[in-house]
């Protein structure tokens, strides 16, 4: 049976190959592959090229918001078995180094991360996987909410990197997938009330929906927040959120700007001792994300407003261009 894979061979060209076969190492599991979900990241790669210093180079599979079924398991495996449904944490680090020892793991400098030049992503029937990134699914989940436990975990993390607490009044630019989810987590941790702003009324819509407070992004209120959840990377996001802090504010920087510098009102922050923090994907979030799936307090159902198959792999990454009133698509590479 062929091993079929989505391969970027170019900027905007997706072809269909066979590929290997795996075969797990010690530690590591096949895993068939049911869900990957499309991240902003895959269709920059798709576009650009590149993704600040990560060059694509040569052949990549995109794709790391991913689960599956374990078919095979190598030497030394214990957390899984065959036939466990699982979600996939896609950075591998390499464990003994001292920011891996410090458990800053998700620091690695040496952390191979799927769809990260030079290293394969998702987007493929059959991979082998280190079998310590595999986190049981319960029954009640679907493989397309375990695929989304990657940006959710992204949500949690910023949530935890900005210091948030039950109380809290958040604010959350952007409603694309990351924000909106963001957003749950705040309400999940017992925030008192969440804005979610944007540009996009359909996102706004979706946003309101959820049960969120929500604002067009160029008519902003007066009203003030405890945190900021900057989850847009738009021009001027983060500074006019940071204007909008009460004292001793935090803010969390989620989005990934594309600019290489960001001015920054610093004479009207610094009296407030406001605290910024960045974000860099997530660290040991796995399990409480599966937890707040699984409980109904995080309902990431909405969120994914369009499926494919890995021959469709191309239009799914451009669904966002050609498509206004979308949010997530899943990727199903079995079909």
């Amino acid at each position: 049976m062929p091993n079929r894979a989505a391969v970027m061979t170019g900027l905007e060209t997706i072809e269909i190959h066979d590929v290997a076969e795996p075969t797990p190492k010690p530690h590591q599991a096949v895993v068939s592959v049911e869900a990957v979900g499309v991240c902003g990241s895959d269709t920059g790669y798709y576009k650009v090229g590149r993704i600040g210093d990560y060059v694509v180079t040569g052949p990549l599979i995109l794709g790391h918001e991913v689960a599956g079924q374990v078919v095979e398991v190598g030497a030394d495996v214990t957390n899984v078995k065959v036939g466990d449904r699982v979600a996939i944490e896609p950075g591998t680090p390499c464990r003994h180094c001292h920011e891996c020892l410090s458990g800053r793991y998700h620091l690695c400098p040496d952390l191979e991360f799927f769809a990260t030049p030079p290293y394969d992503g998702a987007l493929v029937q059959r991979m082998a996987v280190d079998a310590r990134n595999l986190y049981h699914l319960p029954d009640s989940m679907s493989y397309e909410q375990g695929a989304l436990v990657e940006p959710l975990s992204v949500g949690i993390w910023g949530c935890k990197r900005a210091g948030l607490q039950a109380g809290d009044e958040v604010l959350v630019t952007g409603a694309g997938p990351v924000g909106l989810l963001a957003a749950s987590v705040a309400r999940a941790f017992g925030a008192l009330s969440v804005t979610v702003t944007d540009v996009s009324a359909f996102r706004l819509n979706l946003a309101a929906r959820l049960g969120f407070e929500t604002e067009h992004a160029n008519e902003p209120t007066d009203k003030t927040f405890e945190v900021l959840l900057e989850c847009s990377g738009a021009p001027g996001a983060l500074a006019g959120g940071l204007r909008r802090l009460r004292p001793a504010g935090r803010a969390a920087m989620i989005g990934m700007s594309k600019e290489d510098a960001i001015a920054l009102p610093l004479a009207q922050l610094n009296p407030q001792e406001i605290t910024i923090s960045l974000v860099n994907r997530y660290n040991g979030t796995w399990p409480l994300a599966i937890s707040l799936i699984a409980s109904g307090r995080v309902d990431v159902d909405p969120l994914v407003t369009h499926h494919f198959g890995l021959h469709e792999t191309a239009e799914a990454l451009l669904l966002g261009s050609h498509v206004p009133d979308s949010v997530k698509a899943v990727i199903h590479p079995q079909q």
